[in-house]
């Protein structure tokens, strides 16, 4: 005989409340799907770090604070619009599409910044933090306006 502080029978799906069964078949979809962006983040900051002229993995590890900072906002910067294309799908195809995607589009418009603010990245590189809180502002802005973007459609 199992004593009544060890009987379990409460569990049971039809015993259970509706907020509890909602949540317990929620809750393993949310760690999927919250893994699967986690995933892609650390796939587009590795594509980042090799794409890149300069090695911020390596300048940080040497005490660059300036690195440290440009590839913080590196980071923020794809998880932000992968955030909102993991809000805005249903299914874990539809944010390896919707992620894939802003990944791609964040490195390319991570590119196009680097450009156009010429000589930034190379004073990164030589640990102005006041360059990297500049580089770090523009690609900030492209994530929440591609955010937005993905958000609206």
């Amino acid at each position: 005989m199992i004593p009544d502080f060890l009987n379990l029978d409460f569990l049971t799906p039809e015993v259970l409340r509706p907020e509890i069964q909602a949540f317990a078949a929620g809750f393993p979809v949310t760690l999927l799907h919250a893994g699967v962006t986690l995933l892609m983040l650390i796939i587009g900051a590795t594509l980042y770090s090799i794409l890149t002229p300069y090695k911020e993995i390596q300048q940080i590890r040497d005490g660059n604070s300036a690195a440290a900072v440009a590839f913080g906002g590196v980071i923020i910067g794809l998880a932000v619009p992968l955030a909102a294309s993991m809000s805005a799908s249903d299914t874990v195809r539809e944010i390896v599409i919707w992620g894939g995607a802003t990944i791609l589009l964040q490195l390319f418009v991570f590119r196009m910044v680097d450009f156009l603010l010429t000589g930034l990245p190379s004073r990164i590189n030589e640990g102005e933090v006041s360059a990297a809180v500049l580089l770090v502002a523009a690609k900030l802005a492209a994530a929440l306006i591609l955010a937005a973007a993905v958000s609206a459609g």
